[in-house]
C-alpha cells in the first residue's frame, strides 16, 4: 500500500506540474482551456470552475490540457437544421440546443440557414412562426452548444490555439517540460534545506546504526587521511576503496579533534546489480551553506540532465538496449525499492523522474511536445504553418508508434519482474 500511495503521489505530481505549465501559458495567451485532466480513461472525480473542467481519470499514466481548436470538438450546424435558442435580456443567444429541446420551456425554435461561430459569432435563419423573415442573431461571448445534455462552450477564433502567435503557441507547448525541470530544482533545493548539500571532502557523514563504520568506532565528522596507507583526498576516494574490498579488513587512518588514529573496519558485502560491493554504513558529508543550498537544485538538475542525455546517446549508438528501458511497471517496481529507504530517497527519485519526463517530452518525436516544437520551428523557417491535416497525421502515426513502444517496454517489465 505504501508503494501504491507513493507511486500515485509521485506520478500525479509529475503529470500535474507538466500539465500546469501548458495550462498556465495557454490561459495567459487567452486560449480557452476546456479540460485539465490528470490520467486517462473514465472520470473518477471532476468539477468545473469558470471555463475549465478539472478531472481525475482512472488510469494514472499521463494527463492533458484540452485547448479550443485542437480537436474536432465543435458541432457544425448545417443549413436546414432545426435547433432551439435561449436568449438573454439583450436578445443575444446564450445557448444553442441541438436535441432534448423539450427540457427548455423558454427556447425559440429556429431553422438554421448559416452559422459562424469562429469569427462573426452569429447564427442566421428563420424563427418558427415567422418563416418569411430571415433573421440574424448574435451570440454572447460565453455562448454554449447543448447536445445530449452536455454543454460545450463556443470558442471564437481569438480563443483558439491556432489563432495565437508562433511565440505564444511555442511557449504554451514548451512550458510543460519546463515545469518538470522547475519541479526537479525545487525538490533538490528542499532536500538541500533538509539534509544539507553533499560535498566531496574526505570526511565521514552521518553513520547508520547497524553499519560497520559505527561498530568499528568511526564517528561522523572524522577526516580520513588514508586507507591501508593509500592517501585519500576526496569522498569519492573513500567510496571507491570501500566498494572494492567487500569482506576485507581495511585500516582507516583518521583525524579527530586534532588527533590522528588508526581504526580497522571490515566492509559488509552487498549485491548491487549482480556485483558484490563493500559498504560500511556511512553517508556523504554535507554542509548547510545558504549559497550552496541556493544553487544545489540547479546544479543537480543540470548534472542529471547531462547524464540522461548521455544514456540516450548510448541508446542511439546501440550501447544501450531497448530491453533496459522501463515503463510504468518498471517505475512502480523501482518506486517500491526506493520507498523502503525513506522519504528523502523518494523525493530524489521523484526529481529524477521529473527530469526524465521533461527530457522525453522535448525529444523531436511526433505526438510529443518536442515533435510539436519541431513543427513550430519548420513554420518559423517557412513563414507559414504546415497543413494541419498533414501535421495531425504525422502526430497520429507517432502516437501509434509510441503506444507500440510502451506495450513492448511494459511486456519486458512484466517478464523481468513477474515471470
Amino acid at each position: 500500500m505504501t508503494t501504491v500511495i507513493a507511486f500515485i503521489i509521485i506520478f500525479g505530481a509529475l503529470v500535474f506540474f507538466h500539465e500546469a505549465g501548458h495550462f498556465y501559458f495557454a490561459k495567459r495567451a487567452g486560449i480557452l482551456c476546456r479540460e485539465f485532466a490528470i490520467g486517462f480513461g473514465p472520470k473518477v472525480l471532476s468539477f468545473k470552475k469558470n471555463e475549465t473542467l478539472y478531472t481525475i481519470r482512472l488510469l494514472p499514466i499521463g494527463g492533458y490540457v484540452r485547448m479550443a481548436g485542437e480537436d474536432q470538438e465543435m458541432i457544425e450546424l448545417k443549413a436546414g437544421q432545426r435547433v432551439g435558442l435561449l436568449f438573454n435580456e439583450k436578445e443575444q443567444v446564450e445557448k444553442v440546443i441541438i436535441n432534448g429541446k423539450n427540457r427548455y420551456p423558454n427556447i425559440r425554435l429556429f431553422e438554421v440557414e448559416e452559422a459562424d461561430f469562429d469569427h462573426k459569432l452569429t447564427i442566421k435563419g428563420y424563427e418558427e412562426g415567422d418563416e418569411d423573415s430571415l433573421k440574424t442573431f448574435s451570440l454572447t461571448k460565453n455562448a454554449v452548444i447543448v447536445e445530449d445534455q452536455t454543454e460545450t462552450q463556443i470558442a471564437p477564433w481569438d480563443r483558439q490555439f491556432a489563432s495565437k502567435s508562433l511565440g505564444q503557441r511555442a511557449m504554451t507547448i514548451f512550458a510543460g517540460p519546463l515545469m518538470n525541470f522547475v519541479l526537479a530544482i525545487v525538490i533538490f533545493t528542499i532536500l538541500a534545506i533538509i539534509q544539507g548539500v553533499p560535498v566531496n571532502d574526505p570526511m565521514l557523514g552521518k553513520l547508520t546504526n547497524d553499519g560497520a563504520a559505527k561498530l568499528a568506532g568511526l564517528h561522523a565528522g572524522d577526516k580520513v587521511i588514508s586507507i591501508d596507507s593509500s592517501e585519500i583526498s576526496s569522498w569519492g576516494d573513500i567510496v571507491e576503496v570501500i566498494q572494492k574490498h567487500p569482506g576485507e579488513e581495511l585500516m582507516f587512518t583518521i583525524e579527530r579533534n586534532n588527533k590522528t588514529m588508526d581504526i580497522a573496519v571490515t566492509p559488509k558485502p552487498e549485491k548491487v546489480e549482480g556485483q558484490e560491493i563493500g559498504r560500511i554504513g556511512v553517508n556523504n558529508p554535507v554542509v548547510k551553506s545558504p549559497l550552496k543550498v541556493a544553487t544545489y537544485g540547479f546544479e543537480q538538475t543540470y548534472q542529471w540532465t547531462v547524464e540522461i542525455f548521455r544514456m540516450l546517446g548510448k541508446l542511439v549508438t546501440g550501447q544501450f538496449s531497448i530491453d533496459m528501458l522501463s515503463g510504468p511497471v518498471g517505475i512502480y517496481k523501482s518506486t517500491e525499492v526506493v520507498a523502503k529507504s525513506g522519504i528523502t530517497y523518494l523525493m530524489k527519485w521523484a526529481a529524477l523522474l521529473s527530469i526524465n519526463l521533461g527530457i522525453m517530452n522535448l525529444l523531436p518525436i511526433p505526438a510529443l511536445d518536442g515533435g510539436r516544437l519541431l513543427f513550430f520551428g519548420v513554420e518559423a523557417l517557412r513563414g507559414k504553418p504546415i497543413d494541419r491535416q498533414k501535421e495531425g497525421m504525422v502526430h497520429f502515426i507517432g502516437f501509434a508508434l509510441l503506444m507500440l513502444l510502451m506495450i513492448i517496454v511494459t511486456w519486458n517489465d512484466i517478464q523481468r519482474f513477474f515471470l
